[in-house]
């Protein structure tokens, strides 16, 4: 950063850490042990598709890439489009394999960004619930190389539990890189895997 960007109030932006992402394991004992929330094995990556063969191949090899883990059993990558028109891929684990689904979210985001589609790249979503059924989503933002808990209201409104979103932030400061611009704690409404 230069002098003008410092008298301009100017800042780099933050560059994409998706090694970030390995943090999630650790994060998820605090989160168990602190407010009882759980891995629900669902984790989605979204994206803005872009047209053309090139954008098309690399979403290919991003489903190859996931679906391998048909063949021991597994349950293929579901794909779907929200209301918005960005793409989601939707993995699926049980609760206890988080280090493996977190491994296939961190290669999706690797692959899109390799091929040249990381400004594609909006964000990824580590699912959990807890007993009282309150989902929670850990919302990895690629652009920021940040996370914020994403906690909506059981019973289908669209509606936060800020203080649990509040109280989440506050545990996981030690896990993951927070985000602290509160402004950018965007909903994510009807996410697959929440």
């Amino acid at each position: 950063m230069g002098i003008l960007d410092a008298l301009f109030g100017r800042t780099k932006p933050v560059r994409p850490d998706l090694d970030q992402l390995f943090g999630v394991p650790s994060a998820a004992l605090t989160l168990e042990a602190a407010a009882g929330f759980k891995p629900t094995g669902l984790g989605s990556v979204c994206f803005a598709a872009v047209e053309g063969g090139a954008f098309s191949e690399v979403e290919r090899q991003v489903r190859a890439l996931l679906d391998a883990d048909t063949v021991n059993g597994g349950v293929p990558v579901e794909v779907s489009q929200d209301g918005y028109g960005y793409t989601w891929l939707l993995a699926r684990h049980t609760p206890d394999q988080l280090p493996e689904l977190v491994n296939d979210l961190h290669a999706v985001n690797s692959e899109l960004e390799a091929n040249g589609f990381g400004p594609q790249l909006l964000c990824s979503i580590v699912g959990f619930r807890n007993n009282a059924g309150q989902s929670l989503g850990l919302v990895y933002l690629y652009k920021r190389g940040s996370f914020y808990p994403f906690a909506p209201m059981p019973g289908g409104t669209e509606k936060r539990n800020s203080p649990v979103e509040l109280q989440i932030k506050a545990m996981l400061g030690n896990d993951l890189r927070v985000e602290q611009d509160l402004s950018r704690w965007f909903p994510v409404w009807g996410a697959p895997g929440l």
